[in-house]
């Protein structure tokens, strides 16, 4: 009788056997949180599209912020919802902007936590566009690429003056990286890391995001300056571009239908990569959840981990929360 001459089941016999020799491992280190803040009072108001996920107003963030870190969440990411909005977003740069105040109220609360603070316009301008837009005639716009710069420097160092930890440029201007390099470091600021939002596709998975951010453009769509899905041979260039420019982090986003290309960063650069699993990842699997199609947490850290083993060291996920309890049972 002829036997197999490799037995690969021995190494997955017991429980214990299988944890000896697993390659990859999720921890809550991994885990970063995102958090929309709000202009206004007494708001902690839920995400219609975004299940489990909140707008709060700075006064309802010290729960939130006791509940992230007493899970042992070290980070979080912060957006800003503002009350005002105009054609260059100066409520985003503002000394008192939400993302400001709702910094300088987590440093008060948390001085440990980490915050990363989005640096971007779609959220503060009328137009909803990630930059300065300039008509060129006949009912058309553009997004001008140097002059969105200006405003993103501006916005980067009011952040960091406010207390941010790490800037997370999400604009996709080029070029975006070395400009605010250079605007924190001549600002004193020269020990803020960049945490680049490298490679962005123009993606259908950020639907419920730009209605929990209010930021849906109000004509056109960013395909002129985030990337085309169909790419990936453009995502090293843009990748390499970022890492020549100084950052410190290169973000991959969205994460699912991209982990070949979170995998072609991990094996090209060796700055840490982290992968965004975004808006509509969640709601997906929120979803199919409450209708009793899926067991939530099995699908939630097997997702994670596949994050992990594409070659992802930081995951931004609003599972964020409900991975850290499930991994503080033991079972994963």
């Amino acid at each position: 009788m002829s036997y197999p001459v490799h037995r690969h089941r021995r190494l997955r016999n017991t429980s214990a056997l299988r944890s000896v020799v697993r390659e990859h491992r999720l921890t809550v280190q991994d885990l970063i949180y995102p958090i929309f803040v709000t202009a206004g009072e007494g708001i902690q108001h839920e995400i219609p599209s975004m299940p489990g996920v909140y707008h709060f107003s700075l006064d309802r963030l010290e729960q939130e912020i006791k509940e992230v870190t007493e899970l042992g969440i070290e980070a979080v990411l912060l957006f800003g919802v503002p009350d005002h909005k105009d054609e260059i977003g100066t409520s985003a740069f503002a000394a008192d902007g939400i993302v400001q105040q709702a910094t300088r109220k987590i440093k008060e609360l948390a001085p440990d936590c980490l915050v990363i603070a989005d640096t971007c316009l779609c959220q503060y301008t009328t137009h909803g566009h990630c930059g300065v837009v300039e008509s060129c005639g006949h009912g058309h716009a553009i997004i001008v690429n140097d002059a969105s710069l200006d405003l993103l420097v501006k916005t980067a160092v009011s952040q960091a003056e406010a207390g941010a930890d790490i800037i997370a440029p999400s604009n996709m201007m080029d070029g975006f990286v070395h400009a605010i390099r250079e605007g924190l470091d001549q600002a004193g600021y020269a020990h803020i890391p960049i945490m680049s939002y490298a490679v962005k596709y123009a993606s259908a998975y950020y639907g419920p995001f730009r209605d929990a951010a209010h930021s849906a453009p109000q004509f056109g769509d960013r395909k002129t300056y985030q990337m085309d899905p169909a790419n990936s041979r453009e995502a090293m260039r843009e990748a390499r571009s970022d890492a020549e420019e100084g950052a410190d982090i290169l973000m991959v986003k969205p994460g699912l239908s991209y982990m070949d290309v979170v995998r072609q960063l991990r094996d090209e650069f060796d700055l840490p990569i982290a992968v965004y699993n975004v808006s509509a990842e969640y709601s997906m699997v929120k979803a199919a959840a409450e209708k009793g199609w899926i067991q939530e947490e099995a699908i939630v850290m097997e997702t994670l981990l596949s994050f992990k083993r594409a070659g992802a060291d930081l995951i931004l996920t609003y599972h964020a929360k409900d991975a850290a309890r499930w991994l503080q049972t033991g079972r994963h």
